[in-house]
C-alpha cells in the first residue's frame, strides 16, 4: 500500500526516481522520516544497500528527489535541439527505460547526469543543514594561504565529499551486483558524473578591513551552478569513446585504435545510437514528427537533419510579445504589447506514423 507516500515514482536502472511534493511539505517529510522502514520497504527496485541506506537516511530520500529534478531539467536542456530530447521522462517514463537498456552515448549521458544530480543535492543539503548524518565540510577550519596571500576559512563550505561518497553508495549499489561489461560501463559513468560536480567547486571570499582593504578575508568552498555540470557532461557526450571490453573481463579498451584510451572523467559507450527519427517503443525513440525545427539553422535542430527528410509543415501564427521597451528615471523599463507574426516549422510524420515494435 503506497496511499501514504504521495509522489509519482518508478525506477531507473541506477536512481530512484519520483515526483516529491514541495520542500515546504513537512507534514510529508515527517510522516516519511517516521515511516522510513515501510517507506523503503514498500519502494520497488532497489536493492538491498539501497533499501538500507534509504531506511538510515529517510530525509536523504527527499534531496535525491530534488536531484532527480536538477538532473531531468538539465537533460531537456542539453538535448533540446536534438531528434532525442530526454523528454520520455515526461512523456512515457518506459521509454527512457528503453533508452537505457541500450549501452549508447544517451545511456552514457544520463548515467552520469543523474548520478552528479544526486552529489549535487545530496551537498546541497548538507550545507542548508536538512540532513542529519552530515554538515558543512569539517576539514575547511584554520588559515590558508593561496595565490592573494593568507586567508581564514570561514562560513559553510559544501561538504562534496560527503555528497560524492553517499551518492557512490546510493547510485552505484545496483551496479555492484553485476560484474558483465554492461555494469562496468554504468560505473564509470556515473563516476565521471560525481567527478563533474568536484570539477566546478569554487573558491568564495570575503573581505575585512576598512573600507574594504581586505587585510582579512574569509573564504569558503561552494559548487558552481548545476549547469556548468551540464554542459560540461554534453561536451562529454559529444566526445564519447565506444569501447569494447578487454579480454580479461576486467576493464575496457578502444574500439578503434585510432582514438585515445578513456579516461575516468571520459564517458564511455558499447553500441552505436539509433537515429531516433521515427517512433519505435524497443530503442525508446519517440521519433521527431511534430517537433519544431529550425529552418535557417544548418545544425541538429535545422529542418533537414531534426526532421530526417521527411520535410516539413509551416504555419503562420501570431503571438504578444514586448516591444519599444524604454528605460524610465528611476528605474523603471517600460515595454508596449506589440502582436508579431512568425513562421513555425514543424516535421512531418513519416507515412506510417505508428509505433514500430520489433516483438
Amino acid at each position: 500500500n503506497m496511499n501514504f507516500f504521495p509522489g509519482i515514482w518508478w525506477s531507473l536502472p541506477l536512481v530512484l526516481i519520483w515526483a516529491t511534493p514541495p520542500v515546504t511539505s513537512s507534514w510529508w517529510y515527517m510522516g516519511a522520516v517516521g515511516s522510513s522502514r515501510v517507506m523503503c520497504d514498500n519502494v520497488p527496485g532497489l536493492v538491498s544497500r539501497q533499501r538500507q541506506l534509504c531506511r538510515r537516511h529517510p530525509e536523504a530520500m527527499l534531496s535525491i528527489g530534488r536531484g532527480v529534478a536538477a538532473w531531468t531539467a538539465e537533460c531537456q536542456h542539453q538535448f533540446r535541439r536534438h531528434r532525442w530530447d530526454c523528454n520520455a521522462l515526461e512523456r512515457g517514463q518506459r521509454l527512457l527505460g528503453r533508452v537505457l537498456l541500450r549501452s549508447s552515448r544517451e545511456s552514457a549521458f544520463v548515467h552520469a547526469i543523474s548520478s552528479a544530480g544526486v552529489v549535487f543535492a545530496i551537498t546541497r543539503a548538507c550545507s542548508q543543514g536538512e540532513l542529519k548524518s552530515c554538515s558543512c565540510d569539517p576539514k575547511k577550519k584554520g588559515s590558508a594561504r593561496d595565490s592573494k596571500g593568507h586567508f581564514d576559512w570561514g562560513g559553510c563550505s559544501d561538504n562534496i565529499d560527503y555528497g560524492i561518497k553517499f551518492a557512490r553508495a546510493f547510485v552505484d549499489a545496483k551496479e555492484r551486483k553485476g560484474k558483465d561489461a554492461r555494469a562496468l560501463m554504468n560505473l564509470h559513468n556515473n563516476r565521471a558524473g560525481r567527478k563533474a560536480v568536484k570539477r566546478f567547486l569554487k573558491q568564495e571570499c570575503k573581505c575585512h578591513g576598512v573600507s574594504g582593504s581586505c587585510t582579512l578575508r574569509t573564504c569558503w568552498l561552494a559548487m558552481a551552478d548545476f549547469r556548468k555540470t551540464g554542459d560540461y557532461l554534453w561536451k562529454k557526450y559529444n566526445g564519447a569513446i565506444q569501447v569494447v571490453m578487454n579480454q580479461d573481463g576486467t576493464g575496457f579498451t578502444v574500439a578503434n585504435k585510432k582514438f585515445k584510451k578513456p579516461t575516468k572523467n571520459d564517458l564511455v559507450y558499447f553500441e552505436s545510437s539509433p537515429d531516433y527519427c521515427i517512433r519505435d517503443r524497443d530503442v525508446g525513440s519517440l521519433g521527431t514528427a511534430g517537433r519544431v525545427c529550425n529552418q535557417t539553422s544548418r545544425g541538429m535542430d535545422s529542418c533537414e537533419v531534426m526532421c530526417c527528410g521527411r520535410g516539413y509543415d509551416t504555419s503562420r501564427v501570431s503571438r504578444m510579445t514586448k516591444c519599444e521597451c524604454k528605460f524610465h528615471w528611476c528605474c523603471a523599463v517600460r515595454c508596449q504589447d506589440c502582436l508579431e507574426v512568425v513562421d513555425i516549422h514543424t516535421c512531418k510524420a513519416p507515412k506510417s506514423a505508428g509505433w514500430i515494435s520489433r516483438t
